[in-house]
C-alpha cells in the first residue's frame, strides 16, 4: 500500500504493521463515523431523486398478501450477484437446482462449494426477517451473518463468525491495508454504536447506510467474505434505517457493473475523504437499482397473474396447485419429494401435482437429476433477463 496517497485530510490514521509483508507495513484505521463532511447542496437533488425512487419500490410490495412472491426471486438474483462480485459464478439453472436439494461440498475442489456459497448467501438474507427488526444491528448480527456465509464451505477454516486476529490485505500486491488486529476492538466497538443508535447527525439515513458500508469495508474484520458480509449488512441498514416494508433494494448488480469505480471510490474515501464522490455513486445506484427491481417486479407479478389464470382455468384446478404456484416463487426449482413432504400428500399426488403444472405451462422436468425436478423456467428469465 502506497502511504504517500494518504493526506492530511484523510478519515483515519496509518498505523505501522511490523511483521506485515513488504506491501503491507502500514495500515489504515478509519475515524469513527459520522465523518466530519459538511452535506453539500448540489447532492440534495441526487437524494431527494434517490429516496424517491426507493419509496416507489417500496411500494410496490408494501400491500400483498404475499410479499415472498416478489422479494425471494429478488433475494435469489442478489445472492448470485454478490458472490459474482468476489469471482464466485454458477449457472442460474444449476443453481436452482441446488437449491432444491442442497447439500455440503466434500472438499475444497468440489464443484458444490460455488454453490453452496451462493446458497448461504440467500439463507442469510432471510435471516433479519426472520428474526426480530425492533432488535438493532450489532456486531452480533454481524457475525451471525459471517457464519451462515461461510457454513461448509472454501474459507469455513478461516474461523465463521469471529472477527480476525490475523493482518489481512486487500489485493497482490496489497492496494489497502485494513485495521491491525490490535485496532480492530476499539474501531468495531465505534462501529456496533453508529449500527445500534439512533444518529441525529444530520444526514439522511439512506446515506448513513452508505456511510456504514465504507466503514465496514475499510475495517474488513473478518479474514475471508467481507465483501458478501458489507453488501448484506447494506440491504439490512437500508431497509432498516429507511422503513422499508422488506429488503427490497440490492446493490450488488450496480457494484458489479461499475466494479472499477466501486473500489477506487472507497479507496478515495480512505486516502482523500472524497465521501462526496462517493455518496453521490452510490445515490445513483440507488436510482438505477430501485428502477430496475421496480420493473422486474411488475414482470414478476405478471407472470404470477398469468400462472395463477392457467390454474384457474384448467381441468382440476386445486387449492395446493394454487399455493404450489406460488411456493415456485420461492423456490424456483422442486422435487417431488420436496412437493410430498411440504403439502403432506402422497407422492404419486405430488407427481402428478408437477405433470399438471408442466402441462399448463408453468414448469418443465430436468433430466438427469437424481431426484425428480421440476423447475420454472420464465421465472429465472424474468430474474436474470434471458430472451
Amino acid at each position: 500500500m502506497d502511504r504517500e496517497q494518504f493526506g492530511p485530510q484523510a478519515p483515519g490514521r496509518l498505523v505501522a504493521v511490523t511483521d506485515g509483508p513488504a506491501d503491507a507495513r502500514h495500515a489504515f484505521v478509519p475515524d469513527a463515523l459520522p465523518p466530519a463532511w459538511p452535506w453539500p447542496v448540489r447532492l440534495w437533488p441526487r437524494l431527494v431523486e434517490a429516496r424517491t425512487a426507493l419509496a416507489a419500490l417500496d411500494g410496490v410490495g408494501r400491500h400483498l398478501p404475499n410479499a415472498a412472491i416478489l422479494l425471494r426471486p429478488i433475494q435469489l438474483r442478489e445472492a448470485q450477484l454478490s458472490s459474482q462480485l468476489e469471482g464466485t459464478v454458477t449457472d442460474p439453472r444449476q443453481q436452482a437446482l441446488f437449491q432444491a436439494d442442497p447439500s455440503y461440498p466434500g472438499s475444497d475442489t468440489d464443484p458444490a462449494n460455488a454453490f453452496r456459497e451462493v446458497f448461504n448467501y440467500g439463507v442469510a438474507l432471510g435471516l433479519r426477517l426472520r428474526g426480530s427488526r425492533e432488535q438493532p444491528l450489532s456486531l452480533l448480527a454481524v457475525r451471525q451473518l459471517h457464519q451462515v456465509l461461510m457454513d461448509g464451505v472454501r474459507g469455513q477454516d478461516e474461523r465463521p463468525g469471529e472477527f480476525r486476529t490475523v493482518q489481512n490485505r486487500i489485493g497482490r500486491p496489497a492496494r489497502f491495508v485494513p485495521v491491525p488486529p490490535a485496532h480492530l476492538a476499539g474501531v468495531l466497538a465505534d462501529f456496533e454504536s453508529y449500527l445500534g443508535g439512533r444518529s441525529d447527525d444530520g444526514f439522511d439515513p439512506l446515506v448513513r447506510a452508505f456511510l456504514a458500508h465504507y466503514q465496514f469495508e475499510a475495517i474488513h474484520p473478518f479474514r475471508d467474505g467481507n465483501g458478501r458480509v458489507g453488501r448484506l449488512l447494506l440491504a439490512l441498514t437500508m431497509a432498516d434505517w429507511c422503513g422499508l416494508a422488506g429488503q427490497w433494494l440490492y446493490m450488488s448488480a450496480y457494484f458489479e457493473r461499475h466494479k472499477q469505480a466501486y473500489m477506487d471510490l472507497l479507496l478515495a474515501v480512505s486516502t482523500d475523504a472524497a465521501w462526496e464522490a462517493w455518496i453521490e455513486f452510490c445515490l445513483r445506484g440507488v436510482v438505477e437499482e430501485s428502477r430496475d427491481t421496480e420493473r422486474r417486479c411488475e414482470r414478476l407479478l405478471a407472470l404470477h397473474r398469468d400462472f395463477h389464470a392457467r390454474v384457474a382455468a384448467s381441468k382440476g384446478a386445486s387449492v395446493r396447485l394454487a399455493a404450489l404456484v406460488d411456493r415456485l416463487f420461492e423456490q424456483p426449482a422442486v422435487t417431488v419429494t420436496w412437493v410430498r413432504d411440504h403439502f403432506a400428500v402422497t407422492h404419486p399426488t405430488a407427481r402428478a401435482d408437477l405433470a399438471r403444472l408442466e402441462q399448463l405451462g408453468i414448469v418443465e422436468r430436468l433430466e438427469g437429476q437424481s431426484q425428480i425436478t421440476y423447475y420454472c423456467r420464465r421465472l429465472y428469465d424474468v430474474m436474470y433477463d434471458a430472451a
